[in-house]
């Protein structure tokens, strides 16, 4: 398992993780930008909508990429019809194979799978 912490000025470093870690998991190269995007779309939420800072861990499980995206802020409902932005949570879940969303008084986690080794 790997970890990062992270802020908001930190996202080029998220970005740098996210392909790193995509790419020693054996995930087939046209598969990589776009889990940056998810990983990215789910980190930028954290530090901007959830709280100042915000943690990422990758693990493996069953050949996957598992991404675990933590902030200790309070969940805010989704993008408002016309609104502009706001759907980084949806961008996610279509280039995940699975995503679940946990948002309490406890924060919010977000865990992310992708498929692994092509």
């Amino acid at each position: 398992m790997k970890e990062l912490r992270f802020r908001l000025p930190d996202l080029p470093q998220v970005r740098q993780f996210a392909e790193d870690e995509g790419r020693a998991a054996g995930m087939p190269e046209e598969s990589v930008g776009d889990f940056v995007i998810a990983v990215n779309e789910v980190a930028t939420n954290a530090v901007t909508h959830g709280a100042d800072h915000a943690f990422l861990r990758t693990w493996a499980a069953s050949g996957d990429l598992v991404v675990e995206i933590h902030d200790d802020g309070v969940w805010k409902p989704g993008p408002m019809p016309g609104s502009v932005g706001g759907m980084g949570l949806w961008v996610a879940r279509l280039l995940s194979s699975e995503l679940t969303l946990r948002a309490g008084s406890g924060g919010s986690t977000v865990i992310m799978r992708f498929p692994g080794k092509g």
